[in-house]
């Protein structure tokens, strides 16, 4: 499994869904990231990562010995996806679920990065269109670290295992 990994200095994190400005580097965050990415003008394929996403954090909450896990919703439709749709959309799923948005060229950047494919598809007569994208749970160690993903076919508690094996063996970047 290839590493991926966004440097510690390099911001990522863009418009938070409560409207905030989030320029916070990486290394700052210090937390475990379980991040799911989609539309929230979504298919139900999105709804039902980030609620298997959601389910995988709330079976790991109890366990002191976790580093804590941070669910993230990264949106690959920023022209619909503004600040107060994904705060909308982010609401139906886990209490803690971030939700970040931003340009179309941070959020390309952003999901470049993970080797996220996103692509609208052509525009009907309504102006509406599709997003084809990558539908994955990818796990990320405290450092930025790309630990694992988790496809359609894994059960909340199979990835609630997963995160677990990661974090108990997790040995950080050296600097």
């Amino acid at each position: 499994m290839p590493c991926i990994h966004v440097p510690a200095g390099e911001p990522w994190l863009r418009l938070h869904h409560d409207g905030e400005l989030r320029a916070e580097q990486r290394q700052a965050l210090q937390d475990a990231l379980l991040l799911g990415t989609g539309t929230g003008t979504a298919a139900p394929r999105v709804a039902e990562t980030l609620e298997k996403l959601s389910r995988a954090v709330e079976l790991l909450e109890g366990d002191a010995a976790l580093p804590r896990l941070q669910p993230l919703f990264v949106t690959v439709d920023p022209e619909r996806d503004d600040v107060a749709a994904v705060a909308r959309y982010v609401r139906d799923f886990h209490p803690r679920l971030l939700g970040l948005t931003g340009s179309p060229e941070q959020v390309r950047a952003a999901g470049g990065a993970y080797r996220v494919y996103a692509r609208a598809g052509p525009k009907d007569e309504d102006g509406d269109y599709i997003v084809d994208h990558t539908v994955v749970i990818y796990l990320l160690g405290p450092d930025g670290l790309f630990l694992d993903y988790y496809g359609r076919s894994k059960t909340p508690a199979q990835i609630a295992d997963s995160v677990r094996r990661h974090m108990q063996t997790y040995e950080p970047l050296p600097d």
